[in-house]
C-alpha cells in the first residue's frame, strides 16, 4: 500500500511540476545517492595517481568559454537561498536551448545521468586542485556528452543547456560544492555548508 502512495505521489508531482515558473522552487529531494560514497582518502586518490595530467590547474565559466560571453547570471548563489548560479543566454527565454556546456576544469566524471524531477540531466564532475577537492554539478542538461569514469580537461564540452524536460526556461543550473560526492539536494537551502559561490570560486581560481 505504501509503494502505491508513494508512486502517486510522485506521478502527481512529476505531472504538475510542467507549470512551474523557472524562478520558483522546485526541491525534488532523493531519497538515494546514485554516485557511491568515499570509502577512504586513499581511494579518492587513485583516481589521479597515474592520470596527474588531469589535475586541475585553473578554472573557467561553464559557458561562453572562458568568460561567459553571452551569458547572464540569472540567479545567483544564495539569492532566494539558491545553492548555485543559473546562466541564461543574454537573449532570454529558450534561445540558449542546445548551446554548449563545457567543464570548468581538469577533472574526472564521477555521474552523468537523467534523474528526472526538476533536475532532468545531470552531470558531476570531481576536481582536485592544490591538494583540495572540489565538484562542479551541471544540471537540466538537455543532452549528456560525457560518460561516467572519463577523464577530461577543462573547457570540454560535456553537453547542451537544457530545461529539464520543459520544466523551465532554458539555462545552466551550475553547483561548486567543496564536499563532493553529498547527496544532489534540491537545490535551494538555507544551509550553504558544503557549497562554494561559482562565480566567486571561478574568478578567483
Amino acid at each position: 500500500m505504501k509503494n502505491v502512495i508513494l508512486l502517486l505521489a510522485l506521478t502527481s508531482c512529476l505531472f504538475g511540476c510542467n507549470n512551474v515558473h523557472r524562478n520558483e522552487r522546485v526541491s525534488l529531494q532523493l531519497e538515494h545517492e546514485k554516485t557511491p560514497a568515499i570509502k577512504s582518502s586513499d581511494t579518492l586518490d587513485r583516481l589521479f595517481e597515474n592520470k596527474p595530467e588531469y589535475l586541475a590547474d585553473q578554472f573557467d565559466f561553464p559557458i561562453g568559454k572562458p568568460d561567459a560571453k553571452g551569458y547572464y547570471n540569472a540567479q545567483k548563489f544564495k539569492e532566494n537561498n539558491h545553492l548555485g548560479d543559473d546562466w541564461n543566454g543574454i537573449g532570454g527565454g529558450n534561445t540558449d536551448l542546445g548551446d554548449p556546456i563545457f567543464s570548468i576544469a581538469n577533472g574526472y566524471v564521477d555521474f552523468a545521468e537523467n534523474i528526472g524531477g526538476g533536475w532532468g540531466n545531470v552531470i558531476r564532475i570531481l576536481h582536485k586542485h592544490d591538494s583540495m577537492w572540489y565538484e562542479s554539478v551541471y544540471a537540466h542538461c538537455d543532452t549528456i556528452t560525457v560518460l561516467k569514469g572519463t577523464y577530461l580537461r577543462r573547457g570540454m564540452q560535456i553537453g547542451t543547456i537544457g530545461n529539464a524536460d520543459g520544466i523551465y526556461k532554458a539555462h545552466l543550473h551550475l553547483e561548486i560544492r567543496d564536499r563532493i560526492r553529498m547527496d544532489i539536494g534540491g537545490g535551494y537551502s538555507e544551509n550553504t555548508d558544503g557549497f562554494l559561490d561559482p562565480t566567486e570560486f571561478i574568478e578567483t581560481h
